[in-house]
């Protein structure tokens, strides 16, 4: 037995429930070596065959003087280069093809220097079974529309000075904890219209500064067609989305950011891709199984979409070679990647029944855990200190383990359970019926070796037909109510819950923390983009700052304590410690006391029962004060707490236990520091 243990991957060894899948773990491990070393046998290296991007698409040769276009178009007979640099003559540019799918050709500096220049429009005729078609150059850089937004061209992006990223050395391994900032550039102004890359760098990033912020991970910045789809509805991977600006413009950003101290992650969509067939991918050869499966398999059931078939080596190459380009063209310093759940399984993960055959044996996409070893692999050779983030309800072993122990590679989780949690609480139960039991389990549900990235409320739970949780809290009243000469007890219960709800999730829920902007102060309104239904209004795809900025309104209450718990965590580096230990779970009461990084914290979350002189065991004796209440007036609390206090340990000879004695106000979470 023991031998047989030492074979055990460490994956295994370290979680005893596994054993039984012992061998299919192992061999998931095998199913990558083959593949990285069939990638080596061909390419050279995993990094070579992530160059994709550097052979197909517009290259400049620099010997020949010259562009290339080369295209993968397998099931093509015929592929045309036309645009603006021939006149768009459809049939004068043909491209010749090899006897692997390739097609390319050549533009000669001494012919096309003044023709094919920078911001060229382009597009590529495909003749193949299905007809004709104009299309959008796969790994085209840059796509733009015209003016009725129904027409999409390539345009060729080669400005004549490159980016300077000189002076850009950035390290987001220099952060202790992740605050994550998540951000769509196009609603990020308050004016009814798209924001751009350089207003958000202006005006948004110090804010994100000021607020406590460190990363910010950007939505919808490869091309789609469909401004509605929050950028999850992909056409060109290679292409930043030109609602927003240049790609110059997004570098400017990046670089500013990391000016200020700021990490910014892409939030990259590789699970799924547009239908489209004459922007995107989709059938861009006349075939449906190029980049995708074939019939029925390559549609995805629920979301309209497209499916890859990660088997194939070339669409390995292109989507690895798209991570590479954004890490290395954009410096990004991480992916939180999209819809991995729907990925690992043929079902996309809809049948709710996990057990060690779920995970290991029956519909489980191999092809697809390949591709995201191979991609973490890439990631952390390209940029070792890179994070990436799953977004994965399945709890898949091993997901966020090392791919050597096991695992899959991802550094972080997104704790999907906690959002659903609050949302579950706040539409079905009265406050009176809130669980403390619960909600320690909701929020201590991690493996001790998995990051997880905790938060309350993403982009999913705004956007319109749900409801944020200061809409829940305060349904219409927050559009009268929030002046501070306003008295509303729906206000009150909402701003001392909004600010609870946060602080127990930071405070127990993982080792990273996330929120949507604007959320932080309790943005009014959901998020409902330009479209039909609407008479395409931007009303509400836009964040309002100036509620922030007036002081008689209570949103600035909200984000002075967003502010002041970030300083916290920070200060404290409360997010090294594993979990929080409990002290006492005071069910008659709703009263959670618990303890990590020293700290001791105390949420009532009863409806009426403030408890005078509530004692309570604490880890140590000596002295302690008060180092955050969210019942401080500057909160938006009803400053019932006197905060200079100090609080003196009394000891219990008989049972030698230290205990202490404080007010213990309902709806509200206070921080004790012993200070002596």
């Amino acid at each position: 037995m023991k031998e047989e243990r030492k074979k055990l991957l460490p994956l295994v060894k370290k979680d005893p429930w596994l054993e039984p899948a012992a061998q299919d773990i192992s061999d998931r491990l095998e199913r990558y070596k083959n593949t990285l070393q069939e990638i080596g046998e061909n390419w050279g290296s995993l990094n070579s065959f992530a160059n994709g991007y550097q052979f197909y698409g517009f290259n400049y040769d620099i010997k020949q003087k010259g562009w290339y276009y080369r295209e993968w178009a397998p099931h093509a007979q015929d592929l045309y280069l036309f645009g603006d640099f021939n006149d768009w003559q459809r049939y004068s540019h043909r491209l010749a093809p090899n006897k692997y799918g390739q097609w390319e050709i050549f533009l000669p500096d001494e012919m096309y220097k003044d023709r094919f220049t920078h911001q060229s429009k382009v597009k590529v005729l495909v003749h193949s079974d299905a007809g004709w078609h104009e299309k959008i150059p796969a790994y085209m850089h840059r796509v733009v529309q015209d003016k009725n937004g129904l027409n999409f061209s390539g345009q060729h992006w080669a400005p004549t000075k490159p980016f300077d990223w000189e002076g850009d050395h950035f390290d987001i391994h220099d952060l202790d904890t992740l605050f994550i900032y998540e951000s769509h550039i196009g609603m990020a102004m308050e004016q009814a219209r798209i924001g751009t890359f350089t207003e958000f760098a202006e005006y948004i990033l110090p804010y994100i500064k000021n607020s406590g912020y460190n990363t910010i991970q950007l939505m919808a910045l490869a091309e789609h067609p469909y401004y509605g789809s929050f950028g999850y509805h992909v056409t060109n991977f290679f292409a930043v989305s030109s609602r927003f600006g240049t790609p110059d413009e997004l570098k400017y950003l990046i670089r500013k950011a990391h000016e200020q101290g700021i990490a910014v992650i892409m939030d990259v969509v590789h699970s799924h891709a547009a239908k489209n067939t004459l922007e995107g991918l989709n059938q861009f050869d006349g075939s449906d199984d190029q980049y995708f499966h074939p019939g029925h398999r390559g549609n995805h059931p629920l979301w309209d979409s497209k499916c890859f078939n990660y088997g194939k080596r070339e669409v390995l190459r292109f989507l690895l070679s798209n991570l590479k380009y954004w890490l290395r063209e954009f410096h990004f310093d991480g992916f939180r990647f999209d819809g991995v759940t729907s990925m690992m399984y043929f079902d996309h993960g809809y049948r709710g029944n996990w057990d060690l055959d779920g995970y290991f044996k029956h519909g489980v996409e191999w092809d697809a855990l390949i591709y995201l070893q191979l991609a973490n692999t890439l990631i952390h050779k390209a940029k070792p200190h890179a994070i990436t983030i799953a977004e994965d309800v399945t709890g898949m072993p091993g997901l966020c383990r090392p791919i050597r122990e096991g695992g899959i590679g991802f550094d972080y989780r997104l704790g999907m359970a906690i959002p659903d949690y609050w949302i579950k609480v706040l539409k079905e139960k009265k406050d009176e019926d809130w669980d403390i039991h619960e909600m320690w389990s909701i929020l201590s549900n991690r493996l001790p070796d998995v990051k997880t990235v905790a938060y309350c409320e993403s982009h999913d739970q705004a956007l319109v037909g749900d409801q944020t949780i200061a809409f829940r809290l305060m349904q219409s009243e927050i559009y009268f109510k929030m002046s501070k000469k306003d008295e509303s007890y729906i206000i009150d219960r909402g701003i001392a819950l909004h600010k609870m709800i946060r602080l127990v999730t930071i405070s127990l829920g993982g080792q990273a923390y996330l929120n949507f902007m604007g959320n932080e102060f309790g943005h009014p309104d959901w998020i409902d983009f330009p479209r039909e239904g609407n008479n395409w209004s931007f009303q509400y795809a836009r964040r309002q700052w100036s509620l922030l900025e007036n002081p008689d309104l209570k949103y600035r209450n909200l984000a002075a304590f967003d502010h002041a718990m970030l300083s916290l965590v920070k200060d404290y580096h409360l997010t090294t410690d594993g979990y929080g230990k409990q002290i006492n779970m005071d069910t008659v009461n709703q009263t959670m006391i618990f303890e990590r990084q020293k700290l001791v914290f105390i949420f009532n979350f009863h409806v009426n029962n403030s408890i005078f002189n509530y004692g309570f065991l604490v880890p140590e004796p000596g002295d302690y004060r008060i180092i955050l209440n969210t019942d401080n007036v500057q909160f938006g609390g009803q400053g019932r707490v006197d905060e200079k206090l100090t609080y003196t340990t009394l000891y219990n000879e008989a049972e030698q236990t230290h205990q202490l004695m404080v007010y213990n106000p309902n709806r509200t979470a206070m921080v004790f520091e012993r200070i002596g």
